[in-house]
């Protein structure tokens, strides 16, 4: 009965991305930012600047790192995350080391272009990883636990702090240069990261407005969009007019709007972003 728990469709799914999530990170430090001679942000940041000091290999480093924050983890924040985390931080860690090879497959001089695409892959890589309820260890995992602790406390000034003293080191071993180079791409990393978290699990309201209120109804009811309810309210001239108020995926929101319309063609639909949805048939929240 647990082992159906363990292994059911939905955990195999989050587990294999975040898998993946992993070496997409791993091929975008090894294959660009490494051959760019820049570093990263966060634990893995500091793992590369070591791999540069002493040529030991950053995926020992992430994997040294991160088991005492795994424990943390373990003790103070819910297993699923600390399950999921382990295993993007494994998976990181091993194809850190298995894609080293790929620093010499791309011959380009081009210091930007290099910076650009790691950016994109690691934020990539990353935003799959925590999208799918886990993550790559190092900061992730340090975020959680102060957001848990103190909850008004501002992880992302945390973050942008522990990465202004890695670049800071990283400036002082491979100078200037790199340095900006590397603040670029950490910048375009969470600008992806964030677009992957949002993208993937985006939420929609509707709102609609239709004489056909019971045959729409039925259609949203057939087709298990989750998240809805009937909203009573009147018109401006006192007449009571019902709204349908229904929470959808971003991608199934174009068959929804399509289905409604085809019942009325004068139906109108308010579309507004959810911020946050739990609960109900939707995915709960990373913790």
């Amino acid at each position: 009965m647990v082992s159906n728990t363990i292994f059911n469709k939905q955990n195999i799914k989050n587990a294999l991305f975040v898998i993946g999530g992993s070496l997409i990170s791993a091929i975008g430090v090894n294959m660009f930012l490494i051959n760019a001679k820049l570093f990263g942000s966060g634990l893995s940041g500091i793992a590369i600047l070591v791999q540069y000091a002493s040529n030991f290999p950053a995926g020992y480093t992430v994997l040294l790192g991160n088991i005492p924050l795994i424990l943390l983890s373990y003790n103070k924040l819910n297993k699923r995350f600390t399950i999921y985390s382990t295993l993007g931080t494994l998976s990181l860690a091993i194809f850190l080391v298995l894609t080293q090879h790929l620093t010499s497959i791309i011959s380009v001089n081009d210091t930007l272009l290099l910076c650009v695409y790691g950016g994109i892959l690691t934020g990539a890589g990353h935003g799959i990883a925590y999208a799918n309820h886990g993550s790559e260890g190092g900061m992730d995992i340090v975020a959680m636990l102060v957001k848990k602790s103190y909850d008004s406390f501002n992880v992302g000034q945390l973050g942008f702090f522990v990465n202004c003293v890695i670049v800071f080191i990283g400036m002082l071993l491979n100078g200037i240069t790199p340095a900006l180079y590397t603040l670029m791409s950490i910048y375009i990393a969470g600008i992806i990261t964030d677009k992957m978290i949002h993208g993937l699990s985006r939420k929609m309201v509707l709102l609609i407005i239709t004489d056909k209120e019971q045959e729409v109804c039925n259609y949203i009811e057939q087709y298990k969009y989750h998240g809805v309810a009937i909203l009573e309210g009147k018109a401006l001239k006192g007449n009571k007019r019902n709204l349908i108020y229904c929470i959808v995926h971003v991608s199934r929101l174009p068959s929804l709007k399509f289905g409604v319309q085809k019942i009325d063609n004068n139906v109108l639909i308010s579309i507004l972003d959810a911020s946050a949805v739990d609960g109900r048939g939707f995915s709960t929240s990373i913790l």
